[in-house]
């Protein structure tokens, strides 16, 4: 078993996601609900553009003053036309006063945070085919008005 190596990290994309006014569901069995509208965006890939298409949101769940369980789900189109779903689970958490100032969209300072997340995609293109043949990881930050993160692929 030495000989099995952790997988590399390669770049795929670096994402600018701009949401809306957060819809405040409030407090659940579970916690506290709010879902967050995707408005639009932008993509950046090594080879590759896409805009994020309006329309998507961000399921939150506040679970308690320090951990949020979010899931994402948007759809790319790509400049070629190509549509990828992509369903992004992540995990968002910090000391409970700087998560507080994130709830009511103020800034915050990203070092404070803890944000990873697991997308995956769907597409019907067949030149993105291998998309579904991968794994991927991010991290992300969380702006007033936009959310920005990297997703790698596992290699």
């Amino acid at each position: 078993m030495n000989t099995l190596q952790p997988p590399e990290l390669r770049h795929f994309a670096h994402l600018f996601v701009t949401v809306g006014r957060p819809q405040e569901v409030g407090a659940t069995p579970h916690g506290r609900r709010r879902v967050i509208p995707i408005t639009g965006g932008e993509v950046e890939g090594l080879d590759w553009r896409a805009r994020v298409l309006p329309g998507g949101a961000d399921f939150q769940l506040l679970v308690n003053d320090s951990l949020a369980e979010l899931d994402a789900r948007y759809v790319l189109e790509t400049e070629a036309g190509e549509l990828i779903y992509v369903h992004n689970r992540a995990v968002r958490s910090g000391p409970a006063e700087a998560m507080a100032r994130l709830a009511r969209g103020e800034p915050v300072d990203p070092a404070q945070i803890y944000f990873r997340c697991s997308p995956s995609f769907e597409t019907a293109s067949p030149s993105l085919s291998w998309i579904h043949q991968r794994l991927f990881v991010g991290a992300g930050v969380r702006h007033p008005d936009k959310v920005v993160m990297r997703f790698f692929e596992l290699a």
